[in-house]
């Protein structure tokens, strides 16, 4: 799955234009390096978030789909 779709999948951020943008912005990391929107993701990768005064780190547990709002919690665990 894109590292944007997941993003809003997951729930850790809104809209999936704001997660290509901060992508675009190089706001998102995934083990350590900056990544593009179209970044697979994988199970075991972590991602660092920065959107303004909120850091997020998390690591992927499962890239799977459709999700409902209940289990957007259990595709990641968070690190921090």
């Amino acid at each position: 799955m894109r590292l944007d779709k997941f993003l809003k999948v997951s729930r850790l951020i809104k809209r999936r234009t704001v997660a290509n943008e901060a992508c675009d912005a190089g706001r998102i990391q995934v083990n350590g390096k900056p990544a593009r929107a179209s970044y697979e993701v994988k199970e075991g990768d972590v991602l660092s978030i920065e959107l303004g005064a909120r850091s997020v780190r998390a690591q992927v547990v499962s890239v799977r789909e459709p999700v409902g709002k209940d289990g957007a919690t259990e595709l990641y665990r968070l690190l921090d």
